[in-house]
């Protein structure tokens, strides 16, 4: 197994080569070259980076796959009090590298494809798609933390409305029950 570990990880790779040399690749994105990401994140330290591990190997059926780490601090923005609040990003990720959407037609269920030229694949947006699928749809503060906590509190009623009660104590839907049997 070959391994290469750089200080930052390389944009554009073969990664049918790495497979076949069932190669590791270790090494930092600058952030800053993130574009699509960079946009939907509240914010990030400069010189913030997305620590990065690929694994490019073939399975028994000779498809050329790589398995990814990533992990990145970041800012989002919470969805309650309109905040900063920072959050580690984590994904964990199985591709099959592909060249076609016939070959990505191909690939079982728990392998995602990963679309290619031949000889060349840009780790850099394979690694920001990962990062967008990992965004959560609705960040907040923990509830206790979020500086929006007394609006909440304020808001809150002091016990649970009462359910209304149908006038003969019956099933509201009941006849819609017999309908449907109709």
């Amino acid at each position: 197994m070959s391994k290469a570990s750089n200080a930052e990880l390389p944009r554009a790779v073969d990664p049918y080569r790495l497979a076949e040399q069932n190669t590791v690749l270790e090494g930092d994105i600058p952030l800053i070259g993130l574009p699509r990401f960079r946009e939907v994140v509240f914010g990030f330290d400069d010189g913030a980076v997305c620590r990065v591990r690929l694994s490019f190997t073939m399975d028994s059926q000779r498809r050329r796959i790589v398995s990814g780490e990533l992990q990145v601090p970041v800012d989002l923005e919470c969805q309650r009090c309109m905040n900063p609040m920072r959050e580690t990003l984590t994904s964990d990720f199985t591709l099959g590298l592909v060249t076609s959407d016939e070959q990505a037609q191909q690939l079982p269920k728990e392998l995602e494809p990963f679309l290619t030229d031949d000889f060349s694949a840009d780790l850099w947006s394979m690694c920001e798609d990962e990062l967008l699928l990992v965004l959560p749809p609705f960040p907040l503060h923990e509830r206790n933390a979020c500086p929006a906590r007394e609006d909440l509190e304020a808001y809150e009623p002091e016990s649970e409305p009462a359910k209304p009660e149908t006038p003969s104590g019956e099933n509201p839907f009941s006849v819609l029950a017999g309908l449907k049997t109709k």
